[in-house]
């Protein structure tokens, strides 16, 4: 089975016990990605989950409790851009039409080897450069 990339946005509603019925199932997607060994992210999304738990969500959670989440996450496969990685993905966004952000994201996962980005983030089924998009919050 292939690597399941996960974005911010997934990662923060797992632990962001306000967000209701989509903190229970990104909660359950990160169990399952974890369990099964098939979870995968960046260092750009540990950073930004790591400053919107403790600092922009309803309820933040202290930074000790995140600095273990950043612990536990880390043991998952973990991509780390480099400079080249960047300009990929600023071509990535201009000839796909997203935003550098999510091109950073979906260059990421292809790095990895992921066919599966989970995010609530561009168009649920899109697939850009092999990579589908998945929402756990899609009916």
């Amino acid at each position: 089975m292939s690597l399941e990339f996960v974005d911010t946005n997934i990662l923060i509603y797992a632990y962001d016990i306000s967000a209701g019925h989509r903190h229970d199932r990104a909660f359950a997607l990160i169990d399952r990605l974890g369990r099964q060994r098939l979870g995968a992210l960046s260092v750009q999304v540990l950073q930004e989950f790591y400053v919107t738990v403790t600092r922009k969500i309803a309820a933040p959670i202290t930074g000790e409790v995140a600095i273990e989440r950043l612990r536990m996450f880390s043991r998952w496969p973990v991509y780390s851009p480099l400079a080249h990685d960047v300009i990929s993905a600023a071509e990535l966004s201009q000839r796909s039409q997203i935003s550098f952000w999510d091109a950073m994201i979906v260059h990421g996962a292809v790095q990895l080897g992921c066919d599966t980005l989970w995010s609530e983030d561009l168009n649920v089924g899109q697939v850009i450069d092999g990579v589908k998009k998945r929402s756990p919050f899609a009916s």
